[in-house]
């Protein structure tokens, strides 16, 4: 029994998804240094420290850093 070509992977599809995923990795790191200055709703919701650790004041710089290196290396990812 063949497998429909709809589920079939390819080499191509597989070059898709790391375009999406490392978009979505840029996106996610530029709202990470976003929300190392700014306080909304969003930002506040999807802050590293406040997902792995307990959030305050101190810790909101600690998004900038992990901003910068998602949001890095997905532009890395992307260039090459």
């Amino acid at each position: 029994m063949r497998p429909s070509p709809g589920f079939c992977v390819t080499r191509g599809s597989l070059k898709n998804l790391d375009t999406i995923v490392n978009t979505v990795g840029v996106a996610y790191g530029l709202l990470l240094i976003l929300a190392a200055f700014t306080r909304s709703g969003v930002t506040e919701a999807l802050r590293v420290d406040a997902l792995f650790m307990k959030a305050s004041e101190q810790t909101r710089p600690l998004n900038l850093v992990v901003g910068l290196l998602v949001a890095g290396y997905g532009i890395y990812s992307l260039s090459g």
